[in-house]
């Protein structure tokens, strides 16, 4: 196995997949940076981190020893914080202006990964939607072996006939049973192909769908995944679904509760069952922001985040006109925005266990990078710090998939970080202002001008 596994990094090297330097394990000194370290704890200045390979070795003072013959980059000035984590983003349904199973190719997804690493998403969980070619893609994220973040996912997914979700998709990627026996079915299917996660949709989506999942079929989603050792995530709206779900055993509540404030009742059962809850705040403002600010557009963060064809969408005044005139839909959002928020805040203050992810990839206006720095300031917004905020989109969400080994900047640890010219805890808005990205121990980017999507 071991010789299997230096035959395809051999190859990789020799097919220029990756670079020569990360091949062998070279040490790196980061000198003098101002550290994040992702627990919630406060900066500390003039910090040290030692590299090896693609883990941190060693976090001390400005002042310690240097290893003989390690590379040093001086970061006097500068922060490090550990890179972002999506808990709920989508790959490959999103080209340009257009949502739809078929952009799901080996090119789309591999942009859309380089496009969250160079805004300093370095873990995407694709929750939903997945085809054949996530599985291709997949190992080659683990391995280092494929550029961009690394990546995980929910596979299909299982959503209801005439109901949810409301996306066009290919048949493999997506299952609509009928019957808890079908359901169970599809269960297994997805365990049989190693899902890291089942994801399920209920709701009606605002009243706008005419199909809601039976509780019957939900409840042998929850049940199956459990007998196959599979955590589920489910797509809620509305607080009395999110109350039945918790109470009926799911793991994940993929998005915020919106419809109205959520009670004592639902803090005591989410906190009894130990579940996850995902905000996703930027979800409900992407449908109204770029309409209701354009002035986004002039601003090089956004711009180069901007596929040109959505640009031109987003920069055009008709669709502006046409956006800004569906005024109803428009005050509902904003209400959904502003109950998400609350209820965050209650359920953070309550110490419920919080998640970070926005849906970027699911439509052209949650666009992949950008999301997650929004979210960060929408969270700030509810009410929570700037440290707040970025534990919650770093430790937290590490912790919400799993994941031990990254998430924190320690020793042991992976070294994915970002490197920002400002201290975010200061100003959240310093999470744009990005100088690089690290991956796996080397910097893989720089600003975000320099990214062309």
């Amino acid at each position: 196995m071991r010789c299997g596994m230096c035959a395809v990094a051999a190859l990789a090297l020799a097919l220029g997949v990756i670079p020569a330097a990360a091949a062998a394990s070279t040490v790196t000194v980061l000198k003098d940076a101002r550290l994040i370290d992702g627990t919630g704890t406060p900066p500390r200045e003039h910090t040290t981190l030692v590299i090896e390979g693609e883990r941190i070795t060693a976090v001390g003072p400005a002042s310690m020893a240097t290893p003989a013959g390690a590379q040093v980059v001086d970061l006097a000035g500068k922060t490090v914080m550990p890179g972002l984590i999506s808990d709920h983003s989508h790959l490959g349904l999103v080209d340009g202006t257009r949502a739809d199973g078929a952009n799901a190719t080996v090119a789309n997804i591999e942009r859309q990964l380089r496009q969250f690493e160079a805004y300093g998403v370095t873990t995407v969980m694709s929750l939903g939607l997945n085809g054949p070619v996530f599985y291709q893609l997949r190992p080659q994220a683990h391995a280092g072996t494929l550029a961009g973040s690394d990546m995980f996912g929910a596979d299909r997914g299982i959503g209801v006939e005439g109901g949810a979700p409301p996306v066009k998709v290919q048949p493999d990627q997506l299952y609509r049973p009928d019957t808890p026996e079908q359901a169970r079915q599809d269960v297994r299917e997805m365990a049989a192909r190693h899902t890291d996660l089942v994801k399920l949709w209920l709701d009606d989506f605002h009243g706008t769908l005419p199909a809601r999942m039976s509780p019957e079929v939900y409840k042998a989603v929850i049940d199956e995944a459990h007998a196959q050792h599979l955590r589920v995530a489910a797509h809620v709206y509305y607080l009395e679904d999110a109350k039945r779900l918790v109470a009926d055993g799911v793991d994940i509540l993929a998005h915020g509760v919106r419809d109205r404030p959520v009670d004592q009742a639902f803090i005591d059962a989410m906190k009894v069952h130990g579940t996850w809850y995902i905000p996703t705040l930027g979800l409900d403002e992407s449908f109204y922001l770029f309409a209701e600010q354009p002035q986004l557009l002039d601003q090089p963060f956004v711009a180069h985040a901007l596929q040109p064809p959505l640009r031109q969408q987003l920069a055009s005044p008709d669709w502006r006109q046409a956006t800004l005139a569906k005024s109803a839909d428009i005050a509902t959002n904003r209400q959904s925005l502003a109950t998400n928020e609350h209820n965050l805040k209650t359920l953070y203050d309550a110490g419920g266990k919080i998640g970070f992810g926005t849906d970027s990839g699911a439509t052209p206006l949650r666009v992949p990078g950008f999301a997650e720095h929004r979210e960060l300031k929408l969270l700030t917004d509810a009410g929570l710090t700037p440290l707040q905020a970025i534990q919650l989109a770093t430790q937290s969400a590490a912790g919400l998939l799993g994941l031990s080994d990254r998430g924190v900047l320690a020793p042991g640890k992976r070294a994915d970080f970002v490197v920002l010219a400002d201290d975010p805890t200061q100003d959240i808005g310093a999470v744009d202002r990005i100088d690089a990205v690290w991956h796996r121990g080397r910097e893989v980017s720089g600003a975000v001008t320099a990214f062309q999507p």
